[in-house]
C-alpha cells in the first residue's frame, strides 16, 4: 500500500528538503519521487496537473486527492493535518507565517542563489554576487538578534516556522556565507539537529525515487 503523502522534488532543492525534514522530525513515512529538471519532466502534462507551476516541491495527498506547491503552504498544511509543529493559537499562526514570507523575501533569494552559483546552476557577475552576500548577512543578523532572545522563533517552541528557515539557512555555507558570526543561529540550528527524528538533507533526499521512514 502506498503511503498518504507523494512528495515531488529533487536532491538539490532546499524546499523540498523543508517538507521531507518536517515528514522526518514526524516519523511520518512518505513516497519521495524524484522529478528530473534536466530532462524538463517538471513541465510534462502530467506533473502540471499536479503542480500548475511546474516546480519542485510539490505534495500529494493521497487521502483528500490534494495537490499543493510551495514549500510554505506545503508545510502549514502537513502540519495542521498531523496536528504537530503549528503554533498553538491563530496569533502565533500568523507569526509563523511572517516569518516564513520574510525568510522567502529575505534569505531565500540571497542564500540559495550564491549557492547556486557555486554549484554552476546559475550565472552571476561579482557585483550581483556581492549584492546577494550582503543582503544574505544582514538578512542573518536580524535572525541572530531576534534569536538571541529565545530559542525558537514562535510560541516558544519549534515550529513550521524553524522548519522553513532552518531548509534556508542550512544551505548558506554552501553559498559562502560564514555562520561561526552568528552565535544564536548555531545555537538554534543545533536545537533543532537535536530534535527526535531530525535527518540532514543527504538523508532524506535521494537521487532517485524511494520510500522514505
Amino acid at each position: 500500500m502506498s503511503t498518504r503523502y507523494a512528495l515531488y522534488g529533487t536532491w538539490l532543492s532546499g524546499p523540498t528538503y523543508k517538507v521531507a525534514l518536517l515528514f522526518s522530525l514526524l516519523r511520518c513515512k512518505f513516497d519521495y519521487i524524484h522529478v528530473d529538471l534536466k530532462t524538463g519532466k517538471n513541465k510534462e502534462p502530467g506533473y502540471l496537473e499536479k503542480n500548475r507551476f511546474g516546480q519542485v516541491p510539490c505534495l500529494v495527498d493521497r487521502r483528500t486527492n490534494f495537490s499543493l506547491c510551495q514549500s510554505g503552504s506545503i508545510l502549514e498544511y502537513i502540519a495542521e493535518a498531523e496536528g504537530y509543529f503549528l503554533p498553538s493559537t491563530e496569533l502565533e499562526r500568523l507569526r509563523a507565517r511572517e516569518w516564513i514570507l520574510w525568510n522567502f523575501d529575505r534569505l531565500v533569494p540571497n542564500i540559495y542563489r550564491p549557492r547556486a552559483h557555486k554549484l554552476g546552476f546559475r550565472d552571476a557577475d561579482a557585483a550581483t554576487l556581492q549584492m546577494y552576500m550582503n543582503d544574505g548577512n544582514a538578512a542573518l543578523k536580524v535572525l541572530d538578534g531576534v534569536l538571541s532572545k529565545g530559542e525558537w522563533l514562535v510560541d516558544g517552541r519549534p515550529t513550521i516556522a524553524d522548519i522553513d528557515l532552518y531548509g534556508v539557512v542550512s544551505y548558506a555555507s554552501e553559498g559562502g556565507f560564514d555562520l561561526s558570526q552568528y552565535e544564536n543561529i548555531a545555537s538554534w540550528m543545533k536545537r533543532l539537529e537535536a530534535l527526535p527524528g531530525f535527518l540532514p538533507a543527504e538523508r532524506l533526499l535521494p537521487k532517485t525515487s524511494a520510500v522514505i521512514g
